[in-house]
């Protein structure tokens, strides 16, 4: 077997009948239920395009099923290699649609930082996922200058949606009184990556020798900066637990 046969094992027909399961459970038992990393539009059947707030069910999409398809096995190979499996050029397509009308409610991030020796084995041996979290605000800000998404629906779905959601205190948008956790990005100037300048310790990102048209200028966490594009890192660690405006899980 080789990478070209990944999508196939872990086809649209096996995700279909697991978020079927799923959500046949949560609408018999009256339940909240929320489904990650949805990769087929055969899936999208399954849930409403609707506003989250009047959601029981709602489902995300990953950054990567939105901007890999199947024939980007040929170039990345193992480095894309992931679970669920990155699929056609049609379910993308659908999936971002999807997002745009409310089929989908929420668009995450994946991180599974392995070494590069350990992709570069055979397809069997090659563990699944990929280093992703520095550049999965590129990659959407990529999907704006293509007019696959709006700058408003970028933010719905990667802040103000997750908070709605989970319920999650004092984040998620920028109010007096809130956490600021603030990303300050310049859309006119472009971000050449390499595996020179990426954080990760794994070292190496599949979107090695990438240009993405934004850059991502400062970051700050709970009012803390703790980035600069012309000075690095700037602080240790300053997170803090979230907190949740709800008393139990449903």
């Amino acid at each position: 077997m080789t990478i070209f046969d990944h999508p196939k094992l872990r086809d649209e027909h096996a995700c279909f009948a697991s978020s079927a399961y799923a959500v046949a459970l949560a609408d018999k038992h009256q339940a909240d239920l929320h489904v990650l990393h949805l990769t087929t539009a055969k899936e999208l059947s399954l849930f409403d395009a609707e506003p989250i707030a009047t959601k029981k069910v709602t489902a995300e999409a990953c950054v990567h099923h939105l901007w890999f398809d199947d024939r980007d096995y040929e170039e990345y190979g193992n480095l894309i290699k992931c679970n669920p499996a990155i699929k056609s050029q049609q379910d993308r397509t659908a999936l971002l649609k999807a997002i745009r009308n409310d089929t989908l409610d929420i668009i995450a991030t994946d991180h599974a930082p392995h070494l590069l020796k350990e992709k570069e084995q055979h397809y069997e041996k090659a563990p699944a996922g990929i280093p992703l979290v520095q550049h999965a605000l590129l990659i959407l800000f990529e999907l704006v200058k293509q007019d696959e998404l709006t700058i408003e629906t970028l933010v719905e779905k990667t802040a103000h949606n997750p908070a709605i959601r989970f319920k999650v205190k004092d984040r998620g948008f920028i109010r007096e009184g809130y956490f600021a956790d603030l990303v300050l990005v310049d859309m006119n100037h472009a971000t050449q990556v390499s595996n020179q300048n990426v954080f990760y310790k794994c070292q190496w990102t599949p979107f090695h020798e990438e240009e993405f048209s934004a850059t991502i200028k400062s970051t700050w966490v709970n009012g803390i900066q703790m980035y600069s594009d012309t000075k690095g890192i700037l602080s240790e660690p300053s997170g803090k637990a979230l907190e949740f405006e709800r008393s139990n899980y449903s």
